[in-house]
């Protein structure tokens, strides 16, 4: 039982140690994505060292564009003892696409400047209900 708990740090250690905020990691916790293993005499939550691959793995996933919601999808699989990697996979794809999407749309939006400020011509006169008449619809 001592060794068990020589492995687990409160929650202020694991912040320190992971660069991530208390604040966050109780968020985290809140959502279910990490689960404390108990908590002190004083109340502060105990983590088990394996909330440092948790956390590595939430902030990988995130930084892959991937929501909190969908990185709980993949740790509660993981979590039922399988590889949430066909999961992973799906949702990449998806990313890809959304991306693709967005690229599209700001093409879409590239164009309209551009046309905008090809036809750019001084303003002369001034209208009280204008603010800008080159972007305006007139």
């Amino acid at each position: 039982m001592m060794l068990a708990q020589e492995t687990q740090k409160q929650i202020g250690l694991v912040a320190k140690e992971s660069g991530i905020p208390i604040k966050t990691i109780r968020y985290y916790e809140d959502l279910g994505l990490l689960k404390a293993s108990g908590r002190t005499e004083g109340g502060f939550r105990l983590f088990n060292s394996s909330v440092f691959a948790r956390l590595s793995f939430i902030k990988r996933t995130q930084s892959l564009g991937l929501s909190l919601l969908e990185i709980k999808e993949f740790l509660d699989v993981h979590d039922q003892g399988d590889l949430p990697c066909d999961h992973i996979k799906v949702k990449l794809n998806d990313k890809i696409a959304e991306i693709e999407y967005q690229i599209e749309q700001l093409q879409v939006l590239k164009l309209e400047l551009e046309r905008l400020l090809s036809d750019w011509k001084p303003v002369s006169e001034i209208s009280e209900n204008t603010i800008c008449p080159i972007i305006e619809p007139t």
